[in-house]
């Protein structure tokens, strides 16, 4: 979907070796200036898991989108919400203290200012 839209995506797979440990994907995706995509159906624990967390400066400037339902779900729930993606993330680059953050469920699609 975000290439169809013309957006540069690297797939961890062609970037990162298996199962590295996620401090490496965070901090890969902060050198790189990247979105980091998480698809995890247990959304609740994820900040907590991977030490991301909005007052917290460990990630403080890593851009998110959490998808939290299955993989076939989730193809569809990004397309539905691309367009506001799109308009956080150039909400986003237009302010140097601000980072994406969007968590999309099942049932919800949430930005966090």
């Amino acid at each position: 979907m975000f290439r169809s839209r013309g957006h540069f995506v690297i797939l961890y797979r062609e970037a990162l070796p298996e199962r590295i440990d996620d401090d490496v994907v965070c901090s890969t995706a902060l050198a790189n200036e990247a979105i980091l995509l998480a698809i995890d159906p247990d959304m609740k624990r994820f900040p907590k898991r991977y030490g991301i967390s909005h007052g917290s400066a460990r990630y403080a400037k890593l851009s998110l989108i959490w998808v939290g339902c299955n993989e076939v779900l989730a193809a569809k729930r990004i397309q539905q919400a691309m367009s506001l993606i799109e308009h956080e993330w150039k909400n986003s680059d237009e302010k140097a203290s601000r980072r994406l953050w969007i968590e999309i469920g099942p049932h919800s699609i949430k930005s966090n200012r």
